[in-house]
């Protein structure tokens, strides 16, 4: 039986090692251009607040279509948010996560990403991406 982990916990759960999440300390100087190696490195990538409901729902809709997505989970306020997210453009440099990036590209939030899945054209997008392999 897992421990419970009290609210006001600063510890990241699940642990990054074993759930491929990542947790975004804001204070570090560092931490937008990690977050620009992210989107270079991985076919997809999910940027989001820890804890966001739209985040686990970006998750799940991926994960439903056969994608393991990386989640880039950011622990700080608006602030940190917005100076974090500064040099990634679109909607995330305005700081509005999460903010769901396919193939290097911001594809935007959940509702972009429900409206792409909708009018068909996000299983080609990932595909191409080399996210899906069928």
């Amino acid at each position: 039986m897992q421990e419970a982990l009290p609210y006001s916990s600063r510890t990241a759960w699940p642990p990054a090692s074993t759930s491929g999440h990542r947790v975004v300390d804001p204070v570090s100087s560092s931490t937008a251009t990690t977050i620009g190696e992210l989107v270079r490195e991985n076919p997809v990538l999910v940027l989001g607040r820890r804890g966001c409901c739209m985040c686990h729902v970006v998750k799940r809709l991926l994960l439903g279509l056969g994608v393991n997505p990386a989640v880039c989970e950011i622990d700080g306020g608006d602030e940190e948010v917005t100076r974090v997210t500064a040099g990634l453009g679109g909607a995330a440099a305005e700081g509005q996560l999460p903010a769901v990036f396919i193939g290097g590209r911001l594809v935007g939030g959940l509702d972009r990403l429900v409206a792409v899945h909708i009018s068909g054209e996000l299983v080609p997008i990932l595909k191409e991406a080399g996210a899906l392999w069928l």
